[in-house]
């Protein structure tokens, strides 16, 4: 699903971020290429834009196009057939308004480079085709971006142009490859053990949710927060907060929530005003922009914020919640961007340097969670220490870390943590935004592994409906959610369970669903699951291979 496609990769970047832009105006062509030049060493073949369509339609290369064997593989010409049968419905003014933004001019200059204007004037031939092309009424496609380049013929090189291919989501790449080179690790091995009760199941108290709005007057952000509570609900557990996602909403882990407040804990989830759906609505309408650098300061701000105002409430006679929080035992749940906000209030130090030098990088390289981090360049500091000693412990759901906490930043986490990661997360890979982090931080830390598990499976069910039918690309798309995830879902309910008793008077009651024995059992087919608390040595030379790697040329792959 993954195979190189060098227009349809183009498509799908713009597919991904164009939604989040919105400008005017789209131009029309004074000329159209009629022919596609595939160029190689010293041979080059011509091909008309009848036959691509052809080739596209029936998947049979007319006879005057077998001469193109001899200079493609059998894989390329899998990979161009796919391209040609790829199509996009994508808004033409957004294609052009992501294009005028400098992440979309970058998309283009790499594009260019595989034709024999790489310069300015290449970037625009790009850039015009890519938008007239998404104008087409077939919407934009491989066979629509050709005819509206603007130019008689286009000529591409085809060593650059796969070249160029290869390096979409470098990090995903990379983490595939590493989870290839540990899967004797990753074999199941037999263990005898004895649960003493599901920890996925509910507990035996009704839930309550408080909806509050919240104003913090000082930074002029309006919060809403949901509080998720019962009778129960006791100052003796710890009072647990949710940070969601970018450009999602607090209902993001609902399911969780209601969960833990059954059992008796009061869940706090929150949403950030600068990075909720709500701003990013705001944003494709020009009325803010995509994330402000300030925003990876006020995220953590906004969970102290919100602990100060809770606090006051547990005291109010005349709040529910009087008496029934723990606002100084509180642990802390964090989904991508927000498990980066709650390793930020765990202690994790913001480490900018290595960051404002490689953003912008080779855009095509990153993966989407890279790019997000790299908004934090804006910052005039390089250095940033957040943590809210309130804060016991953590659980970071696939976060983002490669790059806003630098080198050393995550050694400075200060509570226990768990961190969940998934094979087959195309956002924030595994390799790079938890494998390599979790080895840096100190213990009692927790890394989950779930074999098979995407970026979204975590998530309510309630906020994926949107994901039926989505196209598989490097980058989105493939997310498996909904029914097809509740085996990860109810594993995540036992462990966050879990942490939490940790830090009570339940807490050897519920060790054993922190033990890799119970992993192994809660695994299924469709989701082999592993839980360490070392990176195991084997993994871990496997590991500093890929780091030396890295560091002789930091954008490579394995």
């Amino acid at each position: 699903m993954f195979d190189g496609r060098i227009i349809r990769s183009a498509g799908v970047m713009v597919l991904t971020l164009s939604a989040l832009f919105s400008l005017n105006g789209v131009t029309t062509s004074v000329q159209a290429a009629e022919t596609l030049v595939l160029r190689r060493s010293q041979e080059s073949e011509t091909i008309g834009v009848a036959d691509l369509k052809t080739l596209a339609e029936t998947e049979a290369a007319p006879p005057n196009l077998e001469d193109i064997a001899r200079i493609l593989s059998p894989k390329e010409r899998r990979q161009i057939t796919n391209a040609l049968q790829a199509k996009f419905n994508i808004n033409a003014v957004d294609v052009r308004n992501f294009l005028n933004t400098q992440v979309g001019d970058e998309l283009a200059t790499v594009l260019a480079r595989a034709t024999p204007r790489a310069d300015r004037v290449g970037v625009q031939a790009m850039k015009t085709a890519l938008v007239l092309g998404a104008n087409a009424p077939e919407g934009l496609s491989l066979i629509s971006f050709i005819e509206a380049y603007p130019k008689p013929r286009l000529e591409l090189n085809l060593d650059e142009a796969f070249e160029v291919v290869e390096n979409f989501n470098g990090a995903f790449w990379q983490t595939q490859a590493f989870m290839a080179a540990i899967t004797p690790q990753l074999a199941p091995r037999r263990s005898q053990i004895d649960v003493p009760f599901d920890a996925s199941q509910p507990g035996r108290a009704t839930v309550q949710v408080l909806s509050l709005n919240l104003n913090d007057a000082e930074r002029d952000r309006e919060i809403p927060l949901d509080v998720y509570w019962s009778t129960e609900a006791s100052p003796t557990k710890p009072l647990i907060v949710f940070s969601h996602g970018l450009g999602s909403v607090r209902t993001d882990m609902r399911y969780l929530a209601e969960h833990l407040a059954s059992h008796g804990y009061v869940v706090a989830a929150l949403e950030h005003p600068g990075s909720n759906g709500t701003h990013i609505r705001n944003a494709l309408r020009l009325k803010a922009p995509l994330l402000e650098a300030e925003e990876f300061l006020n995220r953590p701000k906004d969970i102290s914020f919100v602990l100060d105002e809770l606090q006051t409430l547990n005291q109010n006679a005349s709040s529910p919640l009087q008496g029934k929080l723990a606002s100084d035992l509180v642990m802390v749940v964090g989904y991508s961007l927000g498990a980066s906000t709650a390793l930020s209030v765990a202690g994790a130090e913001l480490q900018l340097t290595e960051l404002k030098q490689r953003c912008p990088g080779d855009i095509l390289a990153f993966s989407l969670g890279e790019t997000a981090q790299c908004f934090a360049e804006g910052l005039p500091e390089d250095r940033y220490q957040l943590r809210d000693s309130r804060v016991k412990a953590a659980i970071a759901l696939s976060p983002t870390t490669s790059l806003i906490f630098g080198e050393t930043g995550l050694s400075q986490v200060a509570v226990p943590t768990l961190i969940v990661a998934a094979s087959a997360d195309k956002t924030t890979p595994a390799l790079t935004e938890q494998i390599i982090g979790f080895d840096k931080m100190p213990s009692p830390k927790w890394l989950v592994g779930i074999v098979g598990g995407t970026h979204l499976s975590v998530k309510d069910p309630s906020t994926t409906t949107d994901q039926a039918g989505q196209l598989d690309t490097l980058y989105t798309g493939g997310e498996v959610v909904g029914e097809q995830a509740v085996d990860v879902r109810n594993y995540v309910k036992a462990i966050a369970l879990a942490m939490a008793a940790q830090l009570i008077d339940e807490a050897s009651q519920y060790a054993i669903f922190l033990t890799p024995e119970y992993a192994q059992f809660a695994s299924t087919k469709a989701f082999p699951i592993r839980l360490v608390t070392e990176i195991p040595p084997e993994a871990e030379a496997i590991l500093q291979d890929f780091r030396q790697r890295q560091a002789q040329e930091p954008n490579s792959s394995l």
